[in-house]
């Protein structure tokens, strides 16, 4: 005897080797032996044999029409073989019985499962809804299929236009759009976001970092609602005219100075610093956007700023205008050698100041200079007030218990972006900038030199003293506290020891800065004498805090990245001077909306046994050996080792590792052949060249 029995949700057939009335020893066709529960068996059958049994049973269920099966249903529950003798009109045999029993458990959007061969139709509203879902889920699949075998062919599906931010930077999985993206990636061996890229998705490597950005943290767009300012008209106007240093770029001026001579003998020197809080208290509609942006965001060629361009240009400290300022004027007094010089006081002011110039680093530092100070040349624009700052700057960098000399000196790199093509628009209300034919310039300034000293120093002598009088007047401020070596942010006056100041807070950047507009409100209702705009425990205060502490950080990883991104196009601009052509348009290049044909480029392997050398753009000379060889083709620069095989460029601040670097020592100099670049991962590939021997004289 044989028999027919369900396990694990498929139908099996066997032979009856043992019957023990509650379970049964079988053997299938196959000859495996096996114990089931009689519990299971669907029906016994002699005919056909047990290996022909199913192969003729499955047939005959492909045969039967669904639709008509379910007409034939009772409305109350039935058994297959109930439903197989009213379908085919006589008792059925038991390979009719199986084909019933087969196509009923395979239908179960028609018949709900009810028992061990026990089934039940489904209602006629509830099968119209169910079939309407598998209709919609048959034709979702059909399009995931379609988009998936379009983004395998690197062609952009027009209904991914509208989700892109999303599949980029925040996919979710249970979408269509997600679920073809991964299978083509999948398919394509990319990520994401080089397979996007080669579908045309992007119009730029620069933009894919950038909207990643802003998807995150400027969802709504960087525009700004309508700003009103309270009137400063009645401020005092100071006597001093002011003037400004800063970079070429900067147009959030939040600090200028003044130079007096008093009646005494003695030199008036004035700190000013631009006072935005005067036109926008706490809870204002300037404050809110402050306080939501907490920072200007800065990255090569652009910026984010904290506050609107209409606040920006009625603070600013621009040249020939009268602006609100918050003043420290410090009396200095100078000694019998008409050289040291001593701070007497203090005294701290709300008013008006007029600007006469701003000063710019690119032509100010030819000529205001270690060499020129030293050679006594005064024969530019505010030179013997700079002078004079200047030497007020190194008394009070020497009151810090820091040294004039400092042989470690870091460097500060300036990335210049020029715009061969710069279109700006506003689609979603977000920031997009094409950058694709964009050329970078990467130049250095040694930290330390006189203008940077100056304006430091005099900085943290504002930061410094304005601190201390909040805390002896009891209002609560905003500092930056650093003790063991670790610096945070607390609202009370602890020492800063890097500074080596006794307090300091942030204050003399309320244009760019969220705790200085704070900071800035509790100096001038101190000096005023008026209540604090934030009591102790303000919960504001501590938001405030919070808030800027976490985007600060989050802002200056962005604009690292996107330094890191310039550093690399940097590189390619290298490459392409060298091969005297443009780079190959693909993902590890910079490229147009039409990208090319599958496959990365290679860097073309030295010939073997070629001997050419390559010199360092910086100087110094090759060892000949193991790696030396290199392509015509190939960019070598030079680099210097961090540790391991960490090293970054000598020109440019890029640090990378070299897997192909050899142990060396923290230092040593070594030449690297540059490779593929890929600007979506912000990564470059180089292999070891050779160390570098000082050439000597």
């Amino acid at each position: 005897m044989n028999i027919l029995y369900e396990e694990d949700g498929s139908f099996k057939v066997g032979s009856i080797m043992t019957d023990n009335t509650t379970s049964l020893q079988i053997e299938s066709s196959s000859g495996k032996r096996s114990k089931i529960k009689a519990t299971n068996v669907m029906l016994r059958f002699n005919q056909p044999a047990l290996d022909e049994f199913m192969v003729q049973a499955e047939p005959i269920a492909d045969g039967i029409e669904v639709d008509f099966l379910w007409e034939c249903c009772p409305p109350d529950e039935f058994g297959f073989e109930q439903i197989a003798a009213e379908y085919f009109g006589h008792p059925p045999n038991p390979l009719e019985a199986t084909a019933a029993l087969i196509r009923l458990h395979g239908a179960p959007i028609y018949f709900h499962k009810k028992g061990k061969g026990r089934y039940r139709a489904a209602p006629p509203d509830v099968l119209k809804a169910a079939l309407a879902g598998a209709e919609r889920k048959r034709q979702q699949m059909a399009l995931q299929a379609r988009y998936t075998e379009q983004l395998s062919r690197f062609e952009l599906p027009g209904e991914f236009t509208e989700h892109l931010g999303h599949l980029l930077y925040k996919p979710d999985r249970n979408t269509i759009e997600t679920k073809a993206l991964e299978a083509a990636c999948a398919a394509t061996h990319l990520s994401s976001a080089h397979l996007l890229y080669r579908c045309g998705a992007l119009p730029s490597t620069h933009d894919y970092h950038l909207q990643k950005f802003m998807f995150e943290h400027f969802p709504k767009g960087v525009g700004f609602p309508p700003v009103e300012l309270n009137s400063w008209d009645e401020l005092p106007l100071a006597s001093a005219n002011a003037f400004s240093i800063d970079d070429a770029a900067t147009t959030e001026i939040d600090d200028a100075f003044s130079v007096e001579k008093l009646d005494n003998g003695n030199w008036r020197i004035g700190v000013h610093i631009a006072a935005p809080t005067l036109g926008m208290p706490r809870d204002s509609v300037g404050d809110k956007i402050a306080a939501t942006r907490l920072s200007t965001v800065y990255m090569p060629g652009q910026k984010i700023t904290m506050l609107p361009d209409s606040v920006v240009q009625a603070f600013t400290l621009c040249a020939e205008r009268i602006s609100p300022a918050l003043s420290m004027y410090n009396e200095v007094g100078l000694g019998d050698d008409g050289a040291t010089m001593e701070i007497l006081g203090h005294e701290s002011r709300v008013e008006r100041i007029h600007i006469a110039a701003n000063l710019r680093h690119d032509t100010l530092e030819p000529l205001f200079n270690e060499e020129t100070l030293a050679a006594g040349k005064l024969d530019y624009p505010y030179a013997s007030e700079l002078t004079l700052l200047w030497n007020l700057a190194q008394k009070l960098e020497a009151a810090r218990g820091k040294p004039s000399d400092n042989a470690t000196q870091q460097v500060d790199y300036n990335f210049h972006i020029e715009s061969e093509e710069l279109m700006v628009g506003h689609p979603n209300e977000s920031l997009r900038e094409f950058h694709v034919n964009d050329r970078v310039s990467i130049t250095n300034r040694r930290r330390g030199s006189p203008i940077d000293k100056v304006v430091s120093e005099l900085m943290i002598l504002v930061n410094s003293e304005w601190g201390k009088h909040l805390a002896e007047h009891g209002f609560t401020g905003i500092y930056r506290t650093q003790q063991n070596g670790k610096v945070k942010m607390s609202t009370v006056a602890a020492p800063h020891q890097g500074l080596g100041v006794a307090q300091y807070m942030w204050s003399s950047s309320p244009l760019r800065r969220y705790v200085d507009m704070v900071n800035q409100r509790q100096i001038i209702a101190m000096l005023r004498g008026g209540e604090p705009a934030y009591e102790k425990n303000d919960t504001a205060l501590y938001a405030a805090m919070r808030d800027f502490d976490t985007m600060y950080t989050i802002y200056n990883d962005f604009q690292k990245d996107m330094e890191r991104y310039w550093c690399l196009r940097w590189l390619q601009q290298e490459q392409a001077k060298l091969a005297d052509s443009t780079p190959l348009l693909n993902p590890f290049t910079e490229c147009s909306p039409n990208p090319p044909p599958v496959g990365n480029p290679r860097p073309i392997p030295p010939p073997e046994g070629e001997g050419s050398i390559a010199l360092s753009p910086s100087g110094g000379k090759m060892d000949r050996g193991l790696g030396a060889n290199a392509s015509l083709r190939e960019l070598v620069v030079p680099a210097i080792v961090l540790r391991d095989n960490l090293v970054k460029l000598t020109d440019i601040p890029l640090i990378f590792k070299v897997p192909s670097l050899p142990e060396l020592p923290a230092n040593t100099r070594v030449q690297l052949a540059i490779g593929e670049i890929d600007l979506l991962d912000l990564d470059v590939r180089a292999r070891f060249v050779a160390k570098v021997e000082e050439a000597t004289v």
